[in-house]
């Protein structure tokens, strides 16, 4: 069985030649690799949040798990912790602070990464305002940005910048950094929200989750604010039949596109446009005083965790932290 050792670590590695995705070719070994090669721009989005895994030791069409506690053989030097605000009984949950954390995940085959809007140190207070943005049958990404170009004026108006990424499936998300808020008064008023987008626009938008309402139309997801659950995270693989990732993107690349498949991108992708862009999400994140980006957390990738490979923040997507907002009384 292969090793490798990454900060001081020891970890086996199996099943490098399993095909994880079976309409590409696309192996366990070659997820371990692509998180590997952009462990420096996921990292800080991922500090000191708690991971919700899906799982695919089988592949993209095989049965999956969606696990949520620390699962059984973790490591000692994996950070974990005790998470009390998603459910009656606490949990005990992985937090991904380091490479060699990242890594050990994707040899489970923990081919996405999910995370709640706060931080294990504040639980239930939000430092994130996410809409995710669905098209119903009939709808494709290119309807969500008339969407997603109306929550951004309207939520500008309330000083709260939000910024794009692909969700690496078949919509959109707008992602703002806030003020830290508790859960609920940031769910009410992601809710308001989508609300006056239904009613701005009711043949383009909706704000309900039942599918009967949504042909055609865009449904605006406000409940991931919620303190229970969780968005996927910038840069993770999506379990599609291609090994999707969910990228952050310019509004420019928004407006320019032409067909879906313009806003689609995969793993291959990442490293060129990382290396052209930087992270277009930095500014959800703090500066540490020494120009770099982390997630603001206490732990190792907060200490090492950077937009670029020299750690300083490169390309167009860089520059101070945005302004975090403030959610509306």
């Amino acid at each position: 069985m292969p090793h490798t050792e990454i900060g001081g670590h020891r970890l086996s590695l199996s099943n490098l030649d399993k095909v994880l995705y079976p309409a590409t070719g696309f192996t366990k070994g070659e997820a371990i690799h692509y998180y590997a090669s952009v462990a420096d721009a996921v990292l800080p989005h991922l500090d000191g949040r708690p991971l919700s895994f899906l799982r695919y030791p089988d592949g993209v069409e095989g049965e999956k798990f969606f696990t949520k506690h620390v699962p059984p053989g973790t490591p000692s030097w994996v950070t974990t912790r005790k998470i009390s605000v998603v459910s009656k009984e606490p949990l005990h949950q992985v937090l991904i602070q380091d490479e060699a954390t990242l890594v050990w995940a994707a040899n489970l085959a923990a081919l996405e990464l999910h995370t709640p809007q706060w931080q294990a140190d504040h639980q239930a207070k939000a430092d994130r305002l996410v809409f995710d943005l669905d098209p119903g049958e009939g709808a494709d990404i290119l309807d969500c940005r008339t969407i997603a170009d109306w929550l951004r004026e309207r939520a500008a108006e309330d000083g709260i910048t939000v910024l794009p990424k692909t969700s690496g499936s078949k919509g959109l998300h707008l992602v703002a950094p806030i003020e830290r808020t508790p859960s609920d008064k940031v769910s009410a008023y992601a809710k308001k929200l989508a609300q006056e987008a239904e009613a701005d626009m009711p043949d383009q938008a909706v704000s309900k989750m039942a599918k009967v309402l949504r042909g055609g139309k865009v449904f605006v997801d406000w409940s991931q604010n919620n303190q229970a659950k969780t968005t996927a995270a910038p840069y993770t693989l999506r379990a599609k039949e291609h090994p999707t990732v969910s990228t952050p993107v310019t509004w420019d690349e928004l407006a320019a596109a032409r067909k879906p498949r313009d806003l689609v991108f995969h793993a291959s992708d990442l490293p060129a446009r990382l290396e052209e862009h930087g992270d277009l999400l930095a500014p959800l994140l703090a500066d540490d005083g020494k120009g770099r980006r982390t997630g603001g957390g206490t732990g190792a990738a907060g200490k090492r965790g950077k937009s670029g490979g020299d750690g300083k923040s490169k390309g167009k997507g860089t520059g101070r932290s945005a302004t975090r907002g403030r959610i509306p009384e």
